[in-house]
């Protein structure tokens, strides 16, 4: 069966640093379309990046922009998210998604990660 495991999160000081990680198994990575989402308490899941197949086509949402990279390896069957200058409105669990198409729209993904946490402190 397929699994999308995340690792890499944790507590950081506002303009860190952070790489998460996803490494995917049970399906042939590189068939897939990945993506990066996250959920803070009390909010709807929101839709953070996404890469195509061969990685050399990405789209961010705004609230990202130009502070975080998504990037994949498909050898290794992984994919990051480094995250440069944090801010505290960063902070939520960070979930890694695959699927078939190159959208943002989450329902459009088969498979989740469990998730990671991401907080941020001010």
């Amino acid at each position: 069966q397929v699994q999308l495991v995340e690792s890499g999160g944790g507590l950081v000081q506002a303009g860190g640093s952070l790489r998460l990680s996803c490494v995917a198994s049970g399906r042939l990575f590189s068939q897939y379309y990945m993506a990066w989402f996250r959920q803070a308490p009390g909010k709807a899941r929101e839709f953070v990046a996404l890469i195509n197949r061969n990685g050399d086509q990405t789209s961010s949402g705004n609230a990202v922009k130009g502070r975080f990279t998504i990037s994949r390896d498909n050898a290794k069957s992984t994919m990051y998210l480094q995250m440069n200058s944090l801010e505290p409105e960063d902070t939520a669990v960070y979930y890694c998604a695959q699927g078939s198409k190159f959208t943002s729209w989450e329902n459009e993904f088969d498979y989740w990660g469990q998730g990671t946490q991401v907080t941020v402190s001010s």
